[in-house]
């Protein structure tokens, strides 16, 4: 429990901008052969420089990283690339197996899969990987797997494992004929910070109403029981890959304590608690999010500069 008087309320968010202007970020589709099989995965990408994967978090799509496709501060030195797990978003599913007839059940091996095959399909060098919530475990476990084909990864709301039972009575409203899919827009509101822009908050919530009803319970399957990085976190070696956690002070499931856990478990990683956010960052409160992942990004930059200045 916060003390409320330790809330600032944010004031209301103005977006208007002259009709017929374009954001920035363009959106195509790309063949990607995971696990034998072909699919049809959407993507959008703006700016250029160093190639930044985003990952989004559970039952939602990449327009969750719809603010920082905007910031030039990013843009001028980033090629950020935003992609749509399989069945999320505008990733439709695969034509060929009867995927229907198996419950969707998000696993680890299929997980990594994804970001890889992006990158060596767009040719990219070793790119840096942001993900949050199940992206921000997925940087972790990337940086323990994959280390080779990345630069660096930026885990937001990671942790080395969330010790809850995927199948727990607590989790099946998340997927049952009697319950809408309003409940898990209302349990997402519980995760983020009261006092972040409302607007930000509804937009949060709106997405994961609106997602196929099977597809968060799924994801949940990785986050909270095929995940589990506690005896191998140790062993990633951040020589190769840079390791950087942010976690936000109101997320209840990857909390602060966690995102720190991990840091100690991984030398040579840093860890930054994000005071006032919570689970969604990026999307509930970018302006403030921006606080803290700006540094980050820079501290990436100039290691590049670095490497190719030698």
């Amino acid at each position: 429990m916060r003390a409320s008087a330790t809330l600032r309320p944010t004031p209301p968010v103005v977006e208007a901008k002259p009709n017929g202007t374009y954001d920035s970020p363009v959106g195509r589709y790309i063949h990607l052969t995971l696990e034998g099989q072909d699919y049809r995965v959407y993507f959008e990408e703006a700016g250029s420089g160093i190639p930044l994967l985003l990952q989004h978090t559970a039952g939602c799509h990449g327009g969750q990283w719809r603010h920082l496709f905007e910031c030039k501060e990013i843009t001028d030195h980033f090629r950020l690339i935003a992609y749509d797990l399989p069945f999320h978003g505008k990733s439709i599913p695969p034509v060929g197996p009867r995927w229907w007839a198996n419950e969707y059940k998000l696993a680890g091996g299929f997980l990594r899969s994804v970001p890889l095959a992006l990158s060596r399909a767009l040719e990219l060098d070793r790119p840096v990987f942001m993900g949050c919530s199940v992206g921000g475990m997925l940087a972790l476990d990337l940086a323990r797997y994959h280390a080779d084909e990345l630069r660096a990864v930026i885990s937001l709301e990671g942790a080395l494992k969330v010790d809850f039972d995927v199948n727990s009575p607590a989790l099946r409203p998340f997927w049952h004929p009697q319950v809408s899919n309003e409940h898990k827009a209302r349990v997402m509101d519980a995760l983020m910070c009261p006092a972040s822009p409302e607007a930000y908050r509804k937009e949060t919530t709106q997405v994961y109403a609106a997602a196929w009803p099977p597809v968060f319970i799924g994801d949940l399957n990785y986050y909270m029981s095929d995940y589990d990085l506690r005896n191998e976190a140790s062993k990633i070696n951040t020589q190769k890959v840079a390791v950087h956690i942010l976690s936000g002070e109101y997320d209840w499931s990857g909390t602060m304590e966690k995102g720190k856990e991990a840091h100690e478990a991984i030398i040579g990683s840093t860890w930054q608690g994000m005071e006032g956010l919570g689970h969604f960052p990026m999307t509930e409160n970018p302006e403030k999010f921006l606080k803290y992942l700006l540094p980050v990004l820079e501290s990436l930059r100039s290691s590049d500069t670095a490497i190719r200045s030698t």
